[in-house]
């Protein structure tokens, strides 16, 4: 067991993450050693940040805890603590089934955390991070919570209200992460086309874009997690001119028939969101779309699934990502629906949407065979090195294996010829 060491360990997404640098941040001032997901934990204080979205994530999260009770227990550690989306939702019940744990915190108990290692939070040091990522990018929380009401959703339940930060706060915060080398930007937010709403009486974002796009050393700036109804159409011209600005957006849309779409709470029809597809790539040549799609969700008939799929044919997402309903205790759906779809019809329509997209996929790639594109390298391999386009984003998104016949920097932009594809890959060289 080390002295003077705190590992901290990160479950769910990349908002988690943010948050988990930021305490890094503040436990580095005060003098710890900070370590992140270590594959050798030997601190004596663990704190464990757990996401509580669905069923398999809070199985991993308290597995996860219930592994360091037990290197407690063997002394392998001192002190065990429990923060994030799981602990925030059922901290009186993780208290009486795992005395074990030194302390369970909510999602937003930064001071309450810092107080109980031992020292005082430092706000000056709010926005400062150590990043977890490779140094070239940086995931960017432009919010908290979300004002959206999913039937089938439970993160508002657990973050609260949507809540913006000023725009002045992200643009120092962007400044500091340039000044470290982070050339790329991922906006992320559980809904950004919110932004500004609650701040400022007016969606915000394309300003935000705009400000962070003045920063010396940021060259790419992602935006993750759009929602369809409402969406703040001057993002797009944004989007179109501004160079710094990747072709990519990354828009949930869960759904496409008019039945599903009600019954989901989306607050969009059908064809809105035809004609929102139709006017985003209009308005932005070559953007490259990633969505998300749910199958399975109650009351879903073949036809509501088989409209999924027509829909799919025709939008031609260059990215997307699908999964089957799994119901959360306290939405709107798991009070007030069945969940009357069997697993294996869920599974069997998971696996015939999927198996289109791939086909999309393979010929999206194929039509880049012969192109030179813009890459930045992630990382070295042992037969390659790794990059991805402005259409990629870190570890969703097909990357680009690069040849090795010149040596190439991490974190450097390069132009690469694309040879050959497959599904999900790009295989290229330097020119």
């Amino acid at each position: 067991m080390q002295k003077n060491r705190i590992d901290i360990i990160t479950l769910g997404c990349s908002k988690n993450l943010v948050d988990s640098e930021k305490l890094l941040r503040q436990f580095k001032e005060i003098g710890y050693d900070v370590y992140h997901d270590s594959d050798n934990v030997t601190g004596e204080v663990v704190i464990i940040n757990t996401c509580g979205f669905i069923g398999d994530a809070k199985e991993e999260s308290i597995n996860m805890i219930l592994n360091f009770c037990q290197a407690k227990k063997q002394r392998k550690i001192k002190r065990l603590y429990v923060m994030g989306c799981l602990s925030q939702r059922y901290t009186k019940e993780l208290i009486e089934e795992i005395p074990e744990v030194d302390g369970f915190f909510g999602k937003f108990d930064w001071e309450k955390i810092v107080a109980e290692v031992g020292s005082e939070y430092n706000q000056a040091l709010a926005n400062s991070r150590v990043l977890t990522t490779p140094s070239h990018y940086a995931y960017l929380k432009i919010s908290e919570g979300c004002n959206r009401s999913c039937a089938y959703c439970a993160i508002p339940i657990i973050t609260g209200k949507y809540k913006s930060r000023p725009i002045e706060d992200l643009v120092a915060e962007v400044r500091e992460l340039a000044r470290m080398g982070v050339k790329e930007l991922q906006l992320i937010a559980q809904d950004l086309t919110y932004y500004g709403l609650d701040l400022y009486k007016t969606c915000k974002l394309p300003t935000l874009v705009e400000e962070l796009s003045k920063i010396d050393g940021i060259e790419w700036i992602r935006l993750h997690y759009a929602y369809p109804a409402h969406f703040p159409f001057d993002l797009l011209p944004v989007m179109a001119h501004n160079k710094k600005v990747c072709k990519y957006l990354d828009i949930a849309l869960q759904h496409i028939s008019d039945n599903m779409l009600s019954r989901m709470h989306r607050n969009v029809t059908k064809q809105q969101t035809y004609s929102l597809i139709e006017q985003i790539r209009k308005e932005v040549p070559d953007i490259h779309l990633r969505t998300t799609l749910m199958v399975g969700f109650p009351g879903e008939t073949e036809e509501d699934f088989n409209e999924l799929m027509e829909f799919v044919k025709f939008a031609r997402f260059e990215r997307m990502g699908a999964f089957t309903y799994s119901e959360e205790e306290g939405t709107y759906s798991a009070e007030n629906y069945i969940d009357d779809i069997p697993e294996n019809v869920k599974q069997n329509r998971l696996d015939r949407l999927m198996a289109l997209q791939a086909e999309v996929s393979a010929d999206v790639n194929t039509q880049k065979e012969g192109m030179v594109m813009k890459v930045i390298i992630d990382r070295e391999e042992t037969d390659y090195y790794i990059g991805r386009t402005e259409f990629d984003s870190p570890e969703v998104d097909p990357e680009v294996l690069i040849s090795k016949e010149k040596p190439l920097v991490a974190g450097e932009f390069y132009n690469v010829k694309i040879n050959s594809s497959s599904n999900y890959e790009l295989f290229g060289s330097v020119e």
